[in-house]
């Protein structure tokens, strides 16, 4: 018998149960194989709020993927820019960032709710600022060494949506600046308390 023939035996036997192990773990876990196998995790858990603010709990839901035709449908040309393609908005040119009134603040592409006003805070800087997101499930942060600086960018758990950046020089209890364009965000006033 050939020795290549001998050798790879055992390594398909234990891609075979590798194999088996992941078809297992993906029914536990209720995600399609073909989602996985496809090339990409097409899920994203994200925190629901309900328009009080209050927690509404962990959602396992499907990622918001759209072509460059229907984002520019859906979103103004400035809001495709900053969102779809990592733009910023000038300074104090975006509606929310002198806005003091109470509700969230949620993504312009997914409806997410990213921030509560509660949060916000006067940075000066002429952006939305918050010290913290609504949930950290809603937000991933990124390297972004654009322009010759080196920063962290905040985008949408749900959509990739563009978002802003975040620095650490905010107030406290946090110490940070999640400095956020304006046309990024959808600002939804605090509803009644839900039953």
């Amino acid at each position: 018998m050939n020795a290549d023939v001998i050798s790879s035996q055992p390594d398909r036997r234990a891609l075979l149960r590798l194999g088996a192990g992941f078809l297992g773990a993906s029914a536990l876990s209720a995600v399609p194989v073909l989602a996985l196998a496809a090339g990409g995790d097409s899920w994203a858990t994200i925190e629901n709020f309900s328009p009080a603010g209050k927690s509404l709990g962990l959602a396992r839901v499907h990622k918001v993927v759209k072509s460059e035709a229907e984002w520019k449908k859906q979103l103004s040309a400035n809001s495709f820019e900053i969102t779809r393609h990592a733009g910023t908005e000038p300074a104090f040119s975006g509606v929310y960032w002198n806005n003091h009134a109470d509700g969230l603040y949620r993504c312009i592409c997914c409806d997410t709710a990213l921030f509560d006003s509660r949060t916000k805070f006067e940075s000066g800087t002429g952006w939305p600022s918050f010290f913290q997101p609504i949930s950290k499930r809603n937000v991933v942060q990124s390297n972004d060494s654009t322009l010759g600086m080196s920063r962290i960018a905040i985008s949408c758990t749900r959509c990739d949506a563009h978002l802003g950046h975040v620095f650490d020089d905010g107030p406290k209890p946090t110490g940070l600046r999640y400095c956020m364009n304006s046309a990024a965000l959808r600002f939804v006033a605090r509803g009644k308390q839900q039953a």
